[in-house]
């Protein structure tokens, strides 16, 4: 099976900046206090780590170390905070990349697949939720395809999609797919609602809440550690009455609300 690859580096000013093995060397000297302990990890030599560490200063335009002198350990080296924040930006980048790279990997094969996913590349949709999920299994008849997702560990969704839209897509199980979910189409409830197969029901925690005369959005993380998968939610003030940020809510979504796309 062909396989796409790909590296991922950020340039500055036409030059190399960022790229894995920096960002690692940036990461050790965080957690050793010192570029030659750091060097010593990544088996380079130090003269190898400050010229990689120089190079990555002068395109910065700020500096990504501090020294520090005296005390019990007699000295070493920290990261500044925009080191730090270089490091989160291209982890974050990266991230998308190996996400892009993978996506194009799972249609190698089949050029007309692949055609597809370029073809939506660049489609952008007035819907708020669009979250990545694997498909986990897919039963359908003449008429309607049950889609089950993914979405997290914990956490599955089901879509119901017409059998022509799953063939017009040529879903499989074990791609990836977005399940694609209206604002308008998410309704939260305070105490969590008896289990349905009729419906979707999302544990989720109210991170952000903006308002006007009438309607409340409500922004959800789905994730109990961060805040990287969230769902928005259109809620009227009544239904939002007793909600403040850091509620634990319930979201609930009705199947054939939820849209497929690749």
């Amino acid at each position: 099976m062909i396989k796409v690859n790909g590296r991922f580096w950020l340039e500055k000013d036409n030059k190399s900046f960022l790229g894995a093995g920096r960002i690692e060397l940036l990461k050790r000297i965080a957690s050793t206090g010192s570029m030659n302990a750091a060097a010593k990890e990544m088996k380079m030599s130090y003269k190898a780590a400050w010229e990689r560490l120089n190079s990555m200063n002068e395109l910065a335009g700020e500096p990504l170390l501090e020294r520090q002198t005296g005390g019990k350990g007699g000295g070493g080296t920290k990261l500044t905070p925009y080191a730090y924040e270089i490091i989160e930006t291209y982890e974050r980048l990266e991230a998308l990349h190996r996400e892009f790279i993978e996506r194009f990997s799972e249609a190698s094969d089949s050029p007309e697949h692949l055609a597809k996913i370029l073809n939506r590349l660049f489609l952008t949709t007035s819907a708020r939720n669009q979250l990545l999920c694997e498909i986990k299994k897919i039963s359908y008849d003449n008429v309607y395809a049950q889609i089950e997702l993914q979405l997290s560990e914990e956490k599955r969704l089901h879509s119901i999609i017409t059998a022509k839209s799953m063939n017009s897509l040529n879903l499989s199980v074990g791609e990836k797919a977005y399940a694609i979910v209206k604002s308008s189409d998410v309704k939260v409830y305070k105490d969590r609602p008896k289990e349905s197969k009729d419906v979707n029901i999302i544990e989720a925690k109210v991170v952000e809440m903006q308002s006007n005369e009438s309607q409340v959005e409500l922004t959800l993380s789905l994730d109990s550690k961060t805040n990287e998968r969230e769902l928005v939610s259109m809620e009227s003030l009544e239904d939002a009455k007793g909600i403040a940020i850091g509620s634990v809510v319930y979201a609930v979504i009705e199947p054939t609300n939820i849209i497929i796309g690749i």
